[in-house]
């Protein structure tokens, strides 16, 4: 699409929406979002990028869908318009009230708050077609039901998501860009593969722009009810003094499950030497950007490049890699109520490009998220608790291996690059955002930057299912 042809899209987009009296007040309400990536700095850019009556013109209350290039980032954005003033029940999603253009005197607020709006846009799911540059799709073996209440989702800081009925909950992708969202694009092959660890999508929709490839802004899958979140759970288990070591060997065994069905479902590839030492590069690279901005990390930045030194320097027939869930913690797991794991959010890291994310990575990325996890767990506990962290990252471990047939300790060069790259990430994150958990990082950091000593591998049992799981000790939740 030319230069010139986008000016003439965008300048419909304007005058048929109103957006450009819309501006001022999105230029306020956006920095306040906890999903918009620019906090901390002006926007000097905005522009719509595409925009669609999702209901008829002179509906009360209207939908307008909007894409928005902020600043080189486009958001999807779901505005409700009604007359001022707004029902108390939505006084709190107002954005502003529009001075002039086709929307003078309404109020504009956020409409994903609104039950009628909310309700109209799974409407739209439960029927597929084409409405302006948005597509509508689902499974068709797969039927949703009218009438389904729905409620928002709080405590989301990425995306926005609504539940319907207590059976489906819808994930609005915020921030996008061009390409299937790993979150749309794997769960429908594991469930293609019949793998049943993930919920699969029963609906979606996208923007299809000229000149690219679709975009993914939301997906509709099976909402779990009854489950409870990993870390909610785990928390709640070292708070009683509970074992959770057959919970973290179950959830080990899901989580192989699941890198099973992705590596037959789709690519995988094996990193050579040049490319295993330009993983490596990478992790080193993002070492040096984060000393340079946590300080505390400058007196143990070379033995963490060890880490990844050893990576580079490793040779052999190629590190296997595949695609994974590229943001795998406890908060991305669930138990669900007939005492399963399922594992959710495979939208990946979102401050990393869509196409980084859809690249095949070694496995071990996914278990070392999972064991740092298990450590921050730990860490937030008064006094710290060690073996509960140990014992749970080595069941993980174990299970892992029942299914895959190889311990991810098998690996401590990859596993130690891998987990020494996420402490460095975390530190970067809580520097940022939670000063206060510095510590936990920290406390990896410290350990991790120490010369290793080899490891000691265990044969594996005869008999797996009769391995014992080593139990931490019972301590009260600070």
């Amino acid at each position: 699409m030319s230069e010139a042809a986008s000016a003439r899209s965008r300048l419909t987009a304007d005058r048929a929406t109103g957006i450009g009296p819309l501006e001022p007040m999105l230029r306020a309400w956006l920095p306040a979002q906890r999903w918009f990536a620019g906090k901390g700095r002006a926007i000097s850019r905005i522009r719509a990028v595409s925009a669609a009556e999702l209901l008829p013109p002179g509906s009360t209350p209207g939908l307008l869908h909007l894409l928005l290039d902020v600043d080189g980032d486009c958001y999807q954005l779901l505005l409700g318009i009604r007359p001022a003033p707004l029902p108390p029940a939505l006084a709190p999603a107002l954005i502003g009230h529009a001075q002039s253009g086709p929307h003078a005197g309404r109020a504009v607020y956020e409409a994903l708050g609104d039950p009628r709006l909310a309700s109209m846009l799974l409407e739209r799911l439960r029927s597929p077609g084409t409405l302006g540059p948005l597509r509508f799709d689902r499974d068709p073996h797969a039927p949703v039901p009218a009438g389904l209440a729905p409620r928002p989702l709080s405590g989301e800081q990425t995306n926005s998501s609504l539940i319907y009925g207590d059976a489906y909950i819808l994930k609005v992708f915020r921030r996008v860009g061009p390409g299937v969202n790993p979150d749309l694009e794997l769960p429908r092959a594991l469930a293609a593969a019949g793998c049943s660890r993930v919920p699969a999508p029963v609906a979606w929709y996208e923007a299809a722009l000229p000149g690219g490839e679709p975009l993914t802004l939301g997906v509709l899958q099976p909402y779990l009810r009854g489950s409870h979140d990993g870390w909610q759970l785990a928390l709640r288990r070292l708070g009683a003094g509970a074992d959770f070591t057959a919970e973290a060997h179950a959830l080990g065994r899901a989580t192989a499950e699941v890198h099973s069905a992705l590596a037959a479902a789709l690519p995988t590839v094996a990193l050579g030497p040049e490319q295993t030492a330009r993983l490596a590069a990478g992790m080193t690279a993002r070492l040096a950007a984060t000393v340079r901005e946590v300080p505390a990390l400058q007196p143990y930045e070379a033995g963490l490049r060890g880490a990844f030194d050893a990576l580079a320097a490793s040779r052999g027939a190629g590190v296997p890699a595949q695609r994974i869930h590229g943001d795998l913690h406890l908060g991305q797991t669930l138990r669900t109520a007939d005492g399963s794991w399922a594992l959710i959010d495979f939208e990946g890291e979102p401050a990393r490009p869509l196409a980084d994310r859809r690249r095949p990575e070694p496995a071990v990325r996914d278990i070392a998220g999972i064991l740092r996890s298990f450590d921050y767990a730990a860490r937030s506990h008064r006094p710290f608790a060690p073996a509960w962290a140990d014992a749970c990252r080595a069941a993980f471990c174990e299970g892992y291996a029942r299914t895959t047939g190889r311990d991810p300790r098998e690996d401590p060069v990859l596993l130690r690059a891998y987990e020494t790259d996420k402490a460095v990430y975390e530190a970067r994150y809580e520097s940022r955002h939670r000063p206060d958990w510095l510590h936990v990082p920290m406390a990896a950091i410290r350990r991790l930057s120490e010369p290793q000593r080899p490891a000691h591998r265990m044969p594996p049992p005869a008999n797996p299912a009769a391995t014992p799981h080593p139990k931490p000790p019972r301590r009260p939740l600070a």
